[in-house]
């Protein structure tokens, strides 16, 4: 297993996957479960955080030497899944600016496609934060690696709950810098490139579409 993926087994984080995987739970509690799932990713997300400044404070007893986050992270939504993941990240880490990116894998020209990009402007040399429920095949994302890269962030941490073996093997072969943490590697996709036993378009249970 790669130094480079992380893996966070939890039994809260296992019980909420299996309701998540549950085609018969409804958009509402699929969203909240996704919420939920992401806020611990969050809080893994920032375990190994190094850059910290001090402040001087009052508490309501005496004059105290406080620790803060500095040099915030950037989180990026990988649209439109990763939209139903920014929002928890950002209440863990009220502190950092959000991106999106917008990409989809063509069938017909066989390519990724971008269709949107908006990244805060101050982004070099800072962390940046990719949220994508699952990561399948990983073009979209090797894609939004390539494009933050870009931009000169500092270092790039995928969070997803679902990715496949193919796809952490694969993003590491052209992004060995590149953590990803996750809750689950799924051993096989099938023909049409969902994970197996997976728990289905994401973006279709989140926002109930088709």
């Amino acid at each position: 297993m790669s130094k480079k993926l992380k893996v966070i087994d939890h039994p809260l984080l296992r019980h909420k996957l299996g309701y998540l995987r549950d085609k018969n739970t409804k958009s509402g509690e699929f969203r909240d479960l996704v919420s939920e799932i992401s806020q611990i990713l969050a809080y893994e997300a920032m375990r190994d955080w190094k850059e910290m400044s001090t402040a001087h404070i009052e508490t309501p007893i005496a004059k105290a030497k406080v620790e803060r986050v500095a040099n915030a992270p950037v989180v990026v939504s990988v649209l439109r899944a990763g939209n139903g993941m920014l929002d928890a990240v950002l209440s863990v880490l009220p502190f950092a600016s959000a991106g999106f990116i917008g990409i989809y894998r063509d069938k017909f020209i066989h390519s990724t496609v971008e269709y949107y990009f908006k990244l805060p402007s101050e982004t070099k040399g800072r962390k940046a934060i990719l949220c994508d429920p699952l990561v399948a095949t990983a073009d979209t994302m090797i894609a939004a690696i390539e494009r933050l890269k870009s931009y000169e962030v500092k270092e790039i941490q995928i969070l997803s709950i679902l990715a496949s073996d193919y796809a952490v093997k694969k993003i590491h072969e052209f992004h060995p810098d590149v953590e990803i943490l996750t809750v689950n590697v799924e051993k096989e996709m099938n023909e049409n490139g969902y994970l197996v036993p997976g728990l289905g378009d994401a973006g279709d249970r989140l926002y109930q579409t088709k």
